[in-house]
């Protein structure tokens, strides 16, 4: 089932290990920490990933806020579950 809005919980207390390729896509509807190309890694949960624009929400800490961002902006993702290859 498709959830909307933000998740219901706060991100995992584990800080997920930085693979060495990620596709942000296999991360939807899924806590995800990303490194971006600038400035600190944080957590989000993406809800719409489309050419030039990533929509989700980011933790802050203590709640859940709606942000986007252009995905040329990501270095690495990691995500739960990790996906695995087909």
């Amino acid at each position: 089932m498709r959830q909307y809005g933000p998740p219901n919980s706060p991100p995992p207390k584990t800080i997920l290990k930085k693979p060495r390729t990620s596709y942000i896509i296999d991360c939807l509807h899924s806590y995800t920490y990303v490194w971006p190309k600038k400035g600190k890694p944080f957590w989000f949960y993406p809800t719409r990933i489309e050419y030039g624009e990533v929509s989700c929400y980011r933790w802050d800490g203590k709640k859940w806020t709606f942000y986007g961002f252009d995905p040329e902006s990501i270095n690495q993702v990691a995500c739960t579950p990790v996906p695995t290859i087909y």
